[in-house]
């Protein structure tokens, strides 16, 4: 009986730990720190050990639902503050960005892009920049992210 008795518990410390060890390596979908967007069909992050994928964020402004006005540039500051915004809900900074995939509506807005995103990502991560024929919301611009936490 005492035998049985400590096989049990050695079975119960190796599952609890097992479970502990896939709660850390674990892959994790966060809720939206926004209300309104808690029920979206897809997470603003995922954190996947110490990496943060981030949904990709265009040029809307979270308090109003409304995209910005003024263009190009108006809709990557806002873009990139929408990034901002999740990387500090989840303890990370533009600093620890590793890489961006930057969709632009049109390649002939590179330029102004570039002009914007240089001052916000001065680690200078890796990026792929491309122009798709539509964006959602008709946005010009949608930038999403990886981030590293250290």
């Amino acid at each position: 009986m005492k035998n049985i008795m400590l096989f049990s518990l050695a079975i119960l410390i190796v599952s609890l730990q097992v479970v502990q060890a896939q709660e850390t390596s674990g892959i994790l979908f966060h809720k939206s720190h926004e209300i309104k967007k808690q029920s979206a069909p897809f997470s603003d992050a995922v954190e996947v050990g110490n990496l943060f994928f981030l949904a990709g964020q265009i040029g809307m402004d979270h308090s109003t639902r409304t995209m910005v006005v003024g263009g190009l540039m108006a809709e990557t500051e806002q873009a990139i503050q929408n990034i901002r915004d999740v990387l500090q809900h989840h303890g990370l900074t533009l600093d620890q960005v590793v890489k961006c995939t930057v969709i632009l509506s049109t390649m002939d807005d590179f330029a102004a892009f570039n002009e914007v995103y240089t001052k916000y990502f001065t680690k200078k991560p890796a990026r792929t920049t491309f122009a798709a024929a539509g964006l959602a919301r008709n946005a010009k611009i949608e930038i999403d992210v990886i981030a590293a936490k250290e």
